[in-house]
């Protein structure tokens, strides 16, 4: 009887479980442990210091939280009482207002310095001044300008996700073959058609690397940012949950962040490999 053989990703699927399971039994094993090792002693209770103290808590109660939130994730219950569905789609929403005012100036200017030695040689010192600087360090000058805490969200976003974009635009089109460029000049084609019908094609797949790295970016970010400015949002919800010392709250919405970023990059996976090419 010849024995079932595994492909490379039902093995690596059956070993994420694995280590899965794993994890969650000794997180879930190791809670009541340091509960005990956090109890009061007598004294300490003399003191009047006996009321419970907040712990971590085991992936049951995370669980049983996340059935809760995700059962009605749109319920509106008052300004500080939202579903995490709501809390997420305030985010998207900046994420992607920011993100697409990015692209619409970096990839125009990426062409324009991966084509022209003049622009980038005139550009590249600004752009290396500003790219390091972190995106919250522009915030408090945002706020005092744009005086809106929703665009001074989006404002954030767009000034992290610019870089990425324009710098993977500029290399991806430089780095396209210069025979190619010099046949489109043989069939005499303008220089509009020469960057849509021939260096766009080749540079896609740099480009759409540089979006997916902005995007990455831009998810980062704005849990920062909506914990600065407030109000909604799914950074917002986890500074809210953790001021009301609740810590299942805390940990669910930290999974929920980390799940809607693999999703978003997941989808910019999708189309990274749609626009890979075979020379």
């Amino acid at each position: 009887m010849s024995g079932v053989t595994l492909s490379l990703n039902q093995r690596a699927a059956l070993l994420s479980g694995l280590l899965l399971v794993v994890g969650l039994l000794i997180w879930e094993a190791a809670i009541p442990a340091q509960m005990a090792a956090g109890e009061l002693t007598e004294y300490e209770r003399l003191m009047g210091r006996g009321e419970e103290r907040a712990g971590v808590p085991p992936p049951s109660q995370v669980f049983a939280k996340a059935w809760e939130q995700l059962s009605d994730p749109f319920y509106d219950a008052g300004p500080n009482d939202k579903g995490i569905g709501i809390q997420i789609g305030y985010s998207i929403y900046r994420v992607l207002a920011g993100y697409f005012l990015a692209a619409i100036i970096a990839i125009p200017l990426g062409f324009l310095i991966g084509m022209s030695q003049l622009a980038f040689k005139a550009l590249n010192p600004y752009i290396q001044v500003l790219r390091p600087i972190s995106p919250l360090a522009w915030m408090p000058l945002a706020l005092f300008v744009i005086q809106d805490s929703e665009a001074s969200a989006i404002f954030v976003i767009f000034i992290c996700s610019i870089w990425p974009m324009l710098i993977n635009t500029a290399f991806g089109v430089a780095g396209v073959r210069r025979d190619w460029v010099n046949v489109a000049r043989t069939h005499e084609l303008g220089a509009f058609r020469t960057a849509f019908t021939v260096i766009l094609p080749a540079a896609a797949p740099t480009i759409i690397t540089g979006m997916r790295i902005s995007i990455g970016i831009a998810w980062l970010v704005i849990v920062a940012a909506e914990m600065l400015v407030g109000g909604t949002g799914i950074g917002y919800y986890v500074w809210n949950e953790w001021n009301n010392l609740d810590l299942t709250s805390v940990i669910f919405s930290i999974l929920m962040i980390g799940v809607v970023g693999m999703l978003l990059d997941s989808a910019f996976g999708i189309l990274q490999r749609a626009v890979a090419y075979t020379e």
